[in-house]
């Protein structure tokens, strides 16, 4: 006889075969055309399930998506298991014939040789003594309650992290119990576990400092509420949860946090900056994650924008300096794609780490502006899209931007200003005059259209190995004259070509595909790399 009894509507369960295969019960009772009594169950991945809540014609609940439901024995389905019983399941269960036979690398012959690890013995009796584990990961074991919550204190009493990623924790009260029986629990990964809306009853977390809900379905109103169980959050990440607006409760902008100091949200559904400027009074916050959001513009608010965002019986004051102790904001696959937004991030106080790639504005191929363009309008960054920018780099990259300027020179002073924020503080910076090069103790600086020393590399597969040339050339040779002076140097007449811009800190090099743009068009300068392929 079918336990249908033993699951209800909204409980989280997980399939007996696939413990990776979680989802929500929708429905329990009759299937017309079939026998016996069924589940609906809604799975979180879409394309787990094999409808969407109807089959025959008839409805009997409303999946999330058309492949996301399916109807499925009693017996096929698991509500679960207690903490602790996961925990041991981890690591006090010894691995038998079938784990033993997973450990294996293919050889040259693509055959499986075993791997036995040293010392292994030693250390599974190392995590299988409860009371020394300090960090614990049980994700994806169907781990459904606390448990008896004076076994979870004896069993692991110095517990400080613990993962319980993909699992079907769902109440917020047992999130409450387990960590107020791990009283030296600091970090807990709760991601992949769908939590309900209601937060009542959340007693004081009042040792947590890293809490991770990515995938949880929750939205900002329920952070606001959370923020009051932690004390000394110093670390909060809320990706994948569609947030798409930032609504404090009692306040303009978002009040407390005093220990958050880096809050992620990433891969949600942010699309307004006037947003994210309700964070800017977070005192304590100094990485802010946002990349693959829907964001268009960044900019810093100066006074009266502030004023305006605080209500009315809020006034500014000087300690009220927006994300006064940022240093890293991460915006990288985003809609950005004006200038202007890059050249605010030089208002924020302390930022030096930032993350713009896959954005309009920093994609050459679409119009952008390459790397060193970017280094050069931003003054204080000192790690730009994960790669460090060195001494070297940022002084040869602000002194190819000004020569890029002054070959596109315009008329009125102050166009010039509001295009290109930083050239006048460069020129002066770099003794490099409008008409004449000025000698300096950093070396001569050569007029725009002066002579510029480049190396030629030959990286296509039919053109065989060919030392590196180095040539001095005028700054206004173009690409498509440049291509015809590679087929010379490197006798290359039958080969049509293609050229790369090697630089330093790119993960690839820039593609010159425009013929009639000159070498100082692009910005190229003295030292700079040249790669000479082929047409595929």
């Amino acid at each position: 006889m079918e336990q249908s009894s033993s699951f209800a509507l909204g409980q989280r369960v997980h399939s007996s075969a696939e413990p990776r295969r979680v989802g929500t019960v929708k429905y329990v009772g009759d299937v017309e055309g079939y026998s016996g009594t069924w589940v609906g169950v809604d799975w979180d991945n879409e394309g787990d399930g094999k409808h969407d809540g109807s089959i025959n014609g008839v409805r009997c609940f409303q999946a999330r998506s058309q492949k996301s439901a399916s109807f499925v024995r009693a017996r096929n389905l698991s509500p679960g298991i207690p903490l602790l019983q996961a925990l041991k399941l981890r690591y006090q269960s010894h691995s038998n014939e079938a784990d033993e036979d997973e450990m294996y690398v293919l050889s040259a012959s693509n055959k499986r040789v075993s791997v036995q690890l040293l010392g292994k013995d030693k250390i599974q009796d190392k995590l299988s003594r409860f009371e020394e584990l300090k960090s614990a990961s049980v994700s994806y074991l169907g781990v459904s309650s606390p448990g008896e919550p004076a076994e979870i204190r004896a069993a692991v009493p110095n517990l400080k992290e613990l993962d319980l990623t993909g699992n079907l924790i769902s109440d917020w009260k047992d999130v409450g119990t387990i960590c107020e029986q791990l009283p030296h629990l600091v970090a807990l990964n709760l991601s992949n576990n769908l939590m309900i809306q209601n937060i009542t009853g959340l007693p004081l977390l009042k040792c947590i400092r890293v809490l991770v809900l990515n995938s949880t379905g929750i939205n900002w109103s329920q952070v606001e509420i959370l923020e009051h169980s932690l004390p000394v959050i110093e670390e909060l990440h809320l990706m994948g949860n569609n947030i798409s607006t930032i609504k404090p409760i009692s306040s303009s902008t978002v009040q407390g946090f005093d220990s958050l100091r880096l809050l992620n949200l990433e891969d949600n559904c942010l699309d307004e900056w006037n947003e994210i400027l309700k964070l800017s009074q977070l005192k304590s916050l100094e990485q802010l994650y946002l990349s693959k959001n829907k964001l268009t513009c960044i900019s810093y608010p100066d006074k009266n924008k502030m004023q305006e965002l605080l209500s009315s019986h809020e006034s500014c004051e000087e300690s009220d300096l927006p994300f006064q102790n940022l240093r890293c904001l991460l915006l990288g696959s985003n809609k950005i794609s004006d200038l202007a937004s890059i050249d605010s991030l030089n208002s924020f106080p302390k930022l030096i780490d930032i993350r713009l790639s896959d954005n309009p504005v920093t994609d050459p191929a679409k119009g952008g502006i390459p790397r060193y363009v970017l280094i050069a309008r931003l003054a204080k960054v000192e790690m730009l899209n994960g790669s460090e920018i060195g001494a070297r780099e940022r002084k040869e990259s602000e002194i190819r931007y000004v020569r890029l300027i002054m070959s596109k020179l315009l008329d009125n002073p102050e166009e010039i200003k509001q295009l290109h924020p930083r050239l006048v503080e460069l020129k002066n910076f770099y003794g490099i005059e409008d008409e004449m090069p000025s000698v300096r103790a950093t070396g001569p600086q050569k007029m725009a259209s002066g002579l510029v020393s480049i190396t030629l590399k030959c990286v296509g597969p039919s053109i065989g190995e060919k030392l590196p040339l180095t040539k001095k050339l005028p700054a206004t040779t173009t690409v498509g004259k440049l291509k015809a002076l590679c087929e010379s140097f490197f006798k290359l007449k039958s080969l049509k070509l293609k050229l790369f811009l090697q630089e330093e800190g790119s993960p690839l090099p820039m593609l010159l595909d425009d013929e009639m743009a000159s070498l100082m068009d692009i910005g190229i300068g003295t030292e700079s790399t040249i790669l000479v392929d082929e047409e595929s």
